[in-house]
């Protein structure tokens, strides 16, 4: 069976918008993201599956038992950054000190350290190559943060993985699925577009996907399968965009996990051999 990719970037429920505001650890509110990770490692166990977990440094720091947990499970740690700012409001010295503070606190956590990483918001632009050269100086073998999406990236951008310059050499990304049709990519591989459009189309893609002889990546977040949690007031559109139409990702997660395998990045670029064709 053809090997994909599941991802799921670990923030908290208010790191929906980026709006800047200050919630207070420890709460009731943010404690809401152990009881939901337990909830996903609980599923991959069930059906033998592994993913790759996005970790947001300062969610890692301040709940200092959900690394070693995930890696406990035998999933991949990589890194979401540190404080959910968007790169694009980073410069290159603070988006630095954002990578290394996350990997420190990683390391520390559980003795590894991310060889992956994934902007907030889909925030990285093909253009800084500033940025993809940093990771790859700091020993990053992929990056996943192009979505070859209208408004989150671009929708001519490539929907397989590819070589991205980084400096003097190359990192690979990972972009996560989208189902291709006559206008414009559709964001099924994660978000509203996960939760909105019909399984059949959903399936259809990985299908496709798989048949041409590659992975297809898809990703979630610890809120989409808690319901009962809070919500950002936000306008009618953005709130659609980071809430959909069904509050509860769970019945889909299991429909794909339990038709489909699902690995590591890490997993997948050992098999394909691709960390070695990067020259870091």
């Amino acid at each position: 069976m053809k090997r994909n990719i599941l991802t799921v970037d670990v923030e908290e429920w208010h790191h929906v918008c980026c709006c800047g505001k200050s919630f207070p650890y420890p709460s009731p509110e943010s404690q809401r993201v152990r009881r939901n990770l337990h909830k996903i490692l609980s599923l991959l166990e069930e059906h033998e599956q592994k993913a790759t977990f996005f970790m947001l440094g300062a969610v890692a720091e301040k709940n200092a038992d959900l690394a070693p947990m995930i890696v406990s499970g035998g999933h991949e740690i990589a890194s979401h950054g540190y404080s959910h700012r968007l790169v694009t409001e980073l410069t290159p010295e603070e988006f630095e000190e954002e990578l290394e503070a996350t990997e420190r606190i990683i390391l520390r956590q559980t003795g590894l350290r991310p060889f992956g990483y994934r902007a907030p918001q889909w925030s990285m632009p093909k253009s800084a190559e500033w940025a993809f050269a940093i990771l790859r100086d700091r020993g990053y073998y992929y990056d996943s943060s192009l979505n070859p999406l209208l408004f989150v990236g671009e929708n001519g951008w490539s929907c397989t993985p590819y070589d991205i310059p980084a400096g003097e050499g190359v990192i690979r990304e990972f972009p996560p699925m989208v189902t291709k049709n006559r206008l414009l990519n559709l964001p099924t591989g994660g978000g509203w577009g996960f939760r909105l459009f019909p399984m059949g189309i959903i399936c259809g893609t990985i299908d496709a996907i798989n048949r041409s002889g590659l992975p297809a990546m898809l990703y979630l977040h610890p809120r989409e399968v808690d319901p009962e949690g809070p919500r950002m007031e936000l306008p009618l559109i953005k709130r659609f965009v980071s809430y959909g139409t069904r509050d509860d990702l769970t019945p889909r997660l299991k429909t794909v996990l339990e038709k489909y395998h699902f690995t590591t990045v890490m997993e997948i670029m050992n098999i394909d051999g691709m960390h070695t064709d990067s020259g870091i």
